[in-house]
C-alpha cells in the first residue's frame, strides 16, 4: 500500500476528512509525538482530539506492517517459485495480518515435520491420489507403486500420505478461517489446580479458579489475567476445549467427496481426524490465548488510565481555590479557577460561573 492509499483507509475506517488525517500522518511522520500534535497542532489537524489522533497513529502502524508483510510474504513465494496471479490478488486483498499469515501458512519455511520427511519420500503423488478419491482401486493397491528402500510396504505409504494431507488441508486458509470463527464461539476455557493447594497456591489467590470450565467469549479480562498469573506462577493448568466435532465435519464437508469409494473416503478421514487433533486445533488454542491475554492487557490499561485521570483531576488542596495559568504568546494566556464552592453575592446567591478566557494577546499583553 502507498501512503496515499494508507491515508485514505485510514479515512475512511475512522469518518474523518481525508485532509485532516493526511496532515497527521505527515505530523507523525516528522517525528511528532501524540501529546504534542494535539497540543500545539491543532490547527493544522483540523482540530482533532487526543483520542482521534491516537486512532490514527495506531491504525497507520498496522497498515504499514501489514504492506511491509505482504511484501515480504510476496518474495518469499516468488523466491519459491509458488506464486500464481490468484495467490498474488488475494494476498494484496488481504485486509488483516491473521488473513497474511493463513494464505502463506502452507508456503512459509518451517522446520522438517512428518508431511515434509514424507513429501522427500516421494509420497505427494499419493496423496493427491487419495484427495482426489476417484480411483476405485484399494488404497493398497495405489500404494504399491510408491514403495522404496524407505517406504518398505503399502501401510507405510499410506502412513506418509495420510501425513502429507493431514497438513495440506489443515492449513488452507478458507478452513483455518473457518475453524477460527467456530472455535471464538464454542471455546472453553479450563482451569484445574496444578498440584496441591498447600505446595502450589499457598495462599488461595486463585481458589475462584480450581475446577471451573468457562465459555471463552464471556470470559471477562480481569478473569483472562488472573487465570494467566496463575498459569505462570505454576499454580493452575490452564487449556481451551475446542469444537473437535465440529471441526472435523467443517473441513470434510470441503474435501470428502460423498461419491467416493469407501476405502478413500476412509484414508481422507483419517488424515482429516489425524491434521485437526495434531495441527490445527492446538495452533489455534494458542492463537486464542494469546488474543484472550492481549484484549485483557488491552481492558487494563484503560481502566487505569481512566482511574489515573479521575485520580488526577481531584482538587489538588482541599478547602482552596486553585487559579491556574496557561501562557499563551501567540493564542493568549488562558485561566482556570477551581475550588470548593463558588462565590455567592451581596444577597447570597451564588453567582453563575463564567468560562475562562483569554487575558490577552501579544506578548505586551500577555506579558
Amino acid at each position: 500500500m502507498t501512503k496515499a492509499e494508507i491515508v485514505a483507509a485510514i479515512a475512511g475506517e475512522l469518518r474523518l476528512p481525508h485532509a485532516h488525517v493526511a496532515a497527521t500522518v505527515a505530523l507523525f511522520d516528522d517525528g511528532n509525538t501524540l501529546p504534542f500534535v494535539a497540543r500545539y497542532r491543532k490547527e493544522v489537524t483540523g482540530g482533532l482530539d487526543e483520542e482521534q489522533l491516537r486512532q490514527v497513529q495506531a491504525r497507520l502502524a498496522y497498515l504499514r506492517r501489514l504492506a511491509e508483510r505482504k511484501q515480504a510474504v510476496l518474495s518469499s513465494m516468488e523466491e519459491q517459485g509458488k506464486l500464481t496471479p490468484e495467490l498474488a490478488a488475494a494476498i494484496e486483498a488481504a485486509t488483516t495480518l491473521q488473513v497474511v499469515e493463513d494464505l502463506y501458512l502452507p508456503y512459509k519455511p518451517k522446520r522438517r515435520t512428518r508431511a515434509s520427511i514424507a513429501r522427500e519420500r516421494g509420497l505427494q503423488p499419493l496423496a493427491d491420489q487419495l484427495l482426489a478419491q476417484q480411483d476405485n482401486r484399494p488404497p493398497e493397491d495405489l500404494a504399491a507403486a510408491f514403495l522404496s528402500d524407505e517406504v518398505p510396504d503399502a501401510g507405510a505409504a499410506l502412513a506418509g500420505a495420510r501425513d502429507i494431507l493431514a497438513e495440506q488441508l489443515t492449513e488452507d486458509a478458507a478452513v483455518r478461517g473457518e475453524a477460527r470463527r467456530l472455535a471464538l464461539q464454542r471455546a472453553i476455557v479450563i482451569c484445574r489446580l496444578a498440584g496441591e493447594q498447600a505446595e502450589v497456591d499457598p495462599g488461595g489467590k486463585y481458589r475462584l479458579y480450581y475446577d471451573v470450565a468457562l465459555p471463552l467469549p464471556e470470559l471477562q479480562p480481569h478473569q483472562a489475567l488472573a487465570i494467566d498469573r496463575g498459569e505462570a506462577e505454576s499454580a493452575l493448568k490452564v487449556s481451551l476445549a475446542l469444537p473437535e466435532e465440529d471441526t472435523i465435519a467443517l473441513i470434510e464437508t470441503r474435501f470428502l467427496h460423498r461419491a467416493a469409494p469407501l476405502a478413500l473416503r476412509a484414508q481422507v478421514q483419517a488424515a482429516i481426524a489425524d491434521g485437526t487433533n495434531r495441527l490445527l486445533l492446538p495452533s489455534l488454542e494458542r492463537e486464542l490465548r494469546a488474543a484472550s491475554t492481549d484484549e485483557a492487557g488491552g481492558h487494563a490499561i484503560q481502566v487505569f488510565s481512566a482511574n489515573l485521570r479521575n485520580l488526577l483531576l481531584q482538587p489538588p488542596l482541599r478547602g482552596r481555590v486553585i487559579m491556574g495559568i496557561d501562557p499563551g504568546y501567540r493564542t493568549g494566556c488562558k485561566v482556570a479557577v477551581s475550588g470548593p464552592h463558588r462565590q455567592a453575592d451581596v444577597h447570597g446567591d451564588p453567582l453563575p460561573p463564567r468560562a475562562a478566557a483569554p487575558l490577552g494577546r501579544g506578548k505586551d499583553k500577555a506579558g
